[in-house]
């Protein structure tokens, strides 16, 4: 599948990207992946992002996996924000109208605030996802757009819990999924985290006829 390496200029430095659109010109829209904050580009499940940018573009879903350009811990929200919103404003710009997103853990938290941001974004997905950073007017102003939240039920970095409690406070397109025996990466349940994915993106990004 094609593949461009890139970098989004912005005001706070150059992004690194890689951009996979959709087959044969065909653009439902798009999805952005992120990590958590220590970025990267595969994403976890082992490399679950990667194989997205193999199979999404061939049903019309371009997917940019973007890498934060600070990678510190404590993940730093305001710029892992920041860097999401100008990949949003990068699709943009290609004419992409509906984007969705796709967070790990850090990352879970900057797609959420990412998405209270910006009006292009159509659906929302933290998996395991931390709290810290998320404020809960951000995550009730998701709604009704869809918001998927998958967890690990044996996630000892960040419980379930915190998944739970951004379920708790959301609104009307909220979607959890607790995944029994997955730790943090997720990837011993990763055949089922793959049908998730596949599945709500295939309903959330295209526009309804």
């Amino acid at each position: 599948m094609d593949c461009t390496e890139r970098t989004i200029s912005s005001s706070l430095g150059p992004i690194a990207v890689r951009w996979h659109p959709g087959a044969n010109g065909t653009q439902h829209g798009a999805v952005i992946c992120v990590g958590g904050f220590d970025g990267g580009f595969d994403g976890p499940a082992e490399g679950i992002y990667a194989d997205l940018a193999e199979a999404l573009p061939e049903i019309g879903i371009g997917v940019l996996r973007l890498d934060f350009r600070i990678k510190t811990s404590p993940g730093p929200i305001d710029d892992g924000t920041f860097d999401v919103l100008a990949g949003v404003g990068w699709l943009e710009e290609q004419g992409i109208e509906r984007v969705a997103l796709i967070g790990h853990s850090y990352g879970g938290a900057i797609v959420i605030r990412a998405a209270a941001r910006s009006g292009l974004v159509v659906g929302t997905c933290a998996l395991s996802t931390q709290t810290m950073g998320i404020e809960p007017d951000e995550v009730r102003s998701l709604a009704p757009r869809p918001l998927l939240l998958v967890h690990g039920g044996a996630d000892w970095r960040l419980p379930p819990r915190l998944s739970e409690w951004v379920y708790s406070i959301a609104g009307e397109g909220r979607e959890l999924h607790i995944l029994d025996g997955a730790t943090h990466s997720l990837r011993q349940r990763r055949e089922e985290l793959w049908l998730l994915l596949v599945g709500w993106l295939d309903r959330v990004v295209p526009a309804e006829d």
